[in-house]
């Protein structure tokens, strides 16, 4: 297990990297001139050049990218090119309410999908099966954005339920928390295509074990549907759950980008969004690194849980 450990967070390092190098690449031959981008279509050609050698942009790419890795290399981040802040703060500023947003929409997504997976095994091949099966279809092939103006347009415009987007000036996690109105959506939006995922595969398992030696020994020997249901079936059920829940990482971060541009939430969502809007390199080269590291984190994490979860499973 240690030296699965040791060669998994290896390969995590070499990913990591590999991100890092094509994002700049692809970053940096975006058609357009950042410079022009930030101070505006009628910066004049000298404005253009000093803020070109300011930040190092006339250098050739190459030249760039070492430079960028050694600053990388002292955890600095750079500065951002709209806001003139270090990147550093700006992250670290918006990651605490994007844990709030993704932490609930995930335990959300959890509690529904999970529980209507199985229960759809229970009743594989029965109506209420086929037809949860086709709402979560549906809406998880629907865009996030469809889906959130038309929450929007239902709850805020037609019932005046909730707030269609968050004042602006929120800029802490009690701020987020406390004006539970507005984040109510986004939560809802981000568990949609997550729901629709780990029921789906909780199905799946559900219905493999419920076809299994041990399940009919634990009714032979008088256990009630719920208790089987609970200590062999929901277990053995949470396997690919826990797996799909690393993986499906990245498509929740790029969900909260959508999320958080709709409703206006102050997470890093919403930062990355207007950072591709002002070509801001080293906002978006410091967001697409901490969602590299969460991805590659998320994917361990979920390898070593399974392997909690099911003591057969040893890695070589």
């Amino acid at each position: 297990m240690t030296w699965y450990l040791i060669r998994r967070l290896g390969q995590a390092v070499a990913v990591i990297v590999g991100v890092m190098i094509l994002t700049f690449i692809l970053l940096h031959l975006e058609p357009g001139s950042v410079a022009r981008a930030v101070l505006g279509l009628k910066a004049t050609p000298a404005r253009v050049a000093i803020f070109d050698d300011t930040y190092g942009l006339n250098r050739p790419l190459a030249g760039q990218f070492v430079v960028y890795m050694k600053q990388l290399a002292q955890g600095n981040l750079g500065v951002s090119y709209q806001l003139q802040q270090p990147v550093t703060t700006l992250i670290a500023q918006r990651l605490p309410r994007d844990a709030v947003l993704l932490g609930l929409s995930t335990v959300l997504a959890l509690v529904i999908g999970v529980p209507v997976g199985i229960y759809q095994a229970v009743h594989h091949n029965e109506l209420v099966d086929d037809t949860a099966a086709w709402t979560w279809f549906t809406l998880y092939s629907a865009p996030d954005f469809l889906e959130a103006f038309l929450l929007i347009a239902l709850l805020c415009v037609q019932f005046h339920v909730f707030q269609p987007n968050f004042p602006g000036g929120t800029d802490s996690v009690g701020g987020v928390l406390s004006d539970w109105r507005a984040l109510v959506l986004p939560v809802v939006v981000l568990a949609i295509n997550s729901v629709a995922n780990f029921s789906q595969y909780a199905r799946a398992s559900g219905i493999q074990s419920l076809a299994s030696d041990y399940v009919r020994v634990a009714r032979a020997k008088g256990l009630s549907q719920r208790l089987v249901l609970s200590r062999h079936v929901l277990r053995n059920s949470l396997l690919p759950v826990i797996t799909i829940l690393g993986l499906s990482l990245p498509d929740i971060v790029a969900g909260a980008v959508i999320a958080e541009s709709v409703f206006n939430f102050p997470g890093m969502g919403l930062l990355f969004w207007q950072s591709a809007l002002s070509h801001d390199f080293p906002v978006m080269l410091g967001a697409t690194l901490i969602i590299g590291i969460a991805t590659v984190t998320g994917n361990l994490l979920a390898d070593i849980a399974y392997g909690v979860l099911d003591p057969r499973i040893r890695h070589a």
